[in-house]
């Protein structure tokens, strides 16, 4: 063996240390995905029998996360904080059926819950997101940003988990839609594909400040809007067209509408 190849070698064995031991993406995903089906018959393919058979199979999720954070390596008191995540879960399931109904209500192309939670990824995408928010309030490391992404990854809708969102929260197709880590959405708001609720500045050193915008209550944001900055306040019941750019405030009861200029030349013309 070549010095310059056991020289790679060595480098690849020391940057394993000091790399914390959490069990893989698919495991965590597919642990959350048996928890949405347990809340959402819909997306199951067997029922519980009966309510206490809901309570052991709670029970189980329950020690199945245990048993995932005594291997997650920088996460202290694991039983302790699953314990603490599923006290949060009547809420949480409480919070995601107004999400439905946001939806049903909100798209004309909505038929029934089933369709809605089988089938539609801004579903999909705020459950995934609900999930991970209620453990990063149990603090839980690791596990909401690995499931939010799992999320992104098969919706294209990116949520971060530090987000706070209202009740009947709707995403509408969704694809594009990007909700930074310090956004607060308040209830009844609807956001349509391509929406970006980002940070008009992305230097480290702002790290733990707010850097995303407020979106009030009843406040609808139409495709590929893009709104920055952590001051910026969308007040509410406001609407926000297709394609606009904000990065200042604008007070309740707005309308925010994107004018593009279209030049013609004189062979358009005569075409």
């Amino acid at each position: 063996m070549d010095e310059r190849r056991a020289d790679f070698y060595q480098k690849i064995f020391e940057s394993q240390k000091g790399v914390p031991s959490v069990p893989p993406n698919q495991v965590l995903a597919a642990w959350a995905d048996s928890l949405i089906c347990l809340l959402f018959p819909e997306r199951a393919d067997c029922f519980p029998i009966n309510a206490e058979e809901v309570e052991h199979k709670l029970g189980l999720r329950e020690k199945e996360l245990a048993a995932i954070l005594a291997v997650t390596e920088t996460c202290r008191e694991g039983a302790k904080k699953a314990h603490s995540f599923f006290r949060q879960l009547p809420e949480l399931y409480h919070v995601l059926n107004t999400d439905i109904e946001a939806i049903l209500s909100g798209d004309p192309a909505a038929k029934t819950r089933f369709e809605i939670i089988r089938a539609y990824p801004g579903f999909f995408a705020i459950a995934y997101y609900r999930i991970a928010h209620g453990l990063l309030l149990s603090h839980i490391p690791h596990l909401p940003r690995i499931l939010t992404e799992h999320a992104h990854g098969i919706t294209g809708i990116d949520i971060h988990p530090g987000a706070v969102i209202g009740e009947y929260f709707c995403i509408d197709h969704g694809s594009g839609t990007v909700i930074g880590e310090s956004t607060f959405i308040g209830n009844h708001v609807k956001i349509y594909q391509g929406v970006t609720l980002g940070a008009l500045s992305v230097e480290k050193t702002m790290m733990n400040s707010k850097r995303h915008p407020t979106v009030e209550d009843g406040v609808v944001i139409y495709s590929n809007a893009t709104i920055l900055g952590g001051g910026t306040v969308i007040g509410a019941n406001s609407i926000i067209g297709g394609n606009v750019w904000l990065t200042r405030s604008i007070p309740p009861n707005s309308k925010v509408y994107h004018r593009p200029s279209i030049d013609l030349v004189e062979q358009d013309l005569l075409e």
